[in-house]
């Protein structure tokens, strides 16, 4: 993809952030589902690293390397005309310089980064440690001319026994991610607990992530929230998956 058509898909990405509360951004693992969510309407999408590791027989948890990734998400940005989001893990080792350049050269145009190092024993990050990869994402973004989307997340909630005990840890966390310059943040794991998720909206100044299932959650609950953004995560495929084994069942031997 051309430098132009980047710079315009992400600014394009910039400013539906600032039109929809929230912004819902499928996420999609392949050209098929990718063109079936922009087929329907939406504005913009998201990969999923959990997905896409599915759909290509690979691990999640950076069970592929960031070339690989780059080869399989090029054909799937490439085939619509909305921007584009890449869940880029933990960074898969890079330096932020590194992977701002490897995702806007095949047309990626925002990212996750989380807290979680799988490729290090699944260390979590420090909040200085992840701070400062963000900072330098965003540094680098600003450097290459591209107005990348960062969406920062933080993996405390998910890993603790109980997510309301690292309510202060996790805010403090996302502060310090939002300082860095990340655009959005992302709290996983919280996305069916509302005093976490009000909590977490009203202690930062931009908007929050929340992972949503697209059957059994209700847009409206997280448009009351505050959500600023929705993405699904793993659980669209999850969904669709349901479905076709529901499907295909009575056609069984």
């Amino acid at each position: 993809m051309d430098f132009r058509t980047t710079v315009e898909r992400a600014q394009r990405l910039k400013q539906l952030h600032a039109e929809y509360t929230p912004l819902v951004l499928p996420t999609v693992w392949d050209v098929w589902s990718a063109r079936t969510a922009a087929d329907a309407g939406f504005p913009a999408l998201t990969i999923g690293s959990h997905p896409l590791a599915d759909s290509r027989g690979a691990e999640d948890h950076e069970g592929q390397t960031f070339e690989e990734v780059l080869a399989a998400v090029r054909p799937i940005i490439a085939a619509v005309d909305v921007p584009v989001s890449v869940d880029l893990e933990a960074g898969y080792g890079q330096q932020p310089a590194d992977l701002i350049a490897g995702l806007t050269e095949v047309g990626g145009v925002g990212l996750n980064i989380e807290d979680t190092v799988h490729s290090d024993g699944g260390r979590v990050r420090s909040t200085q440690e992840h701070a400062a990869y963000i900072a330098g994402l965003r540094a680098a973004a600003d450097n290459a001319g591209v107005p990348v989307w960062v969406n920062g997340r933080t993996d405390l909630f998910l890993h603790a026994e109980d997510a309301a005990d690292v309510l202060d840890e996790a805010i403090e966390r996302l502060r310090a991610l939002e300082q860095a310059g990340a655009d959005s943040l992302y709290p996983v794991g919280i996305q069916d607990n509302d005093d976490l998720l009000t909590a977490v909206i009203g202690a930062v100044a931009i908007p929050v992530n929340s992972t949503a299932h697209p059957v059994k959650h209700d847009l409206e609950r997280f448009r009351r929230l505050g959500v600023g953004r929705i993405t699904y995560g793993p659980l669209l495929q999850f969904a669709m998956t349901d479905t076709m084994k529901d499907m295909l069942v009575p056609w069984a031997p």
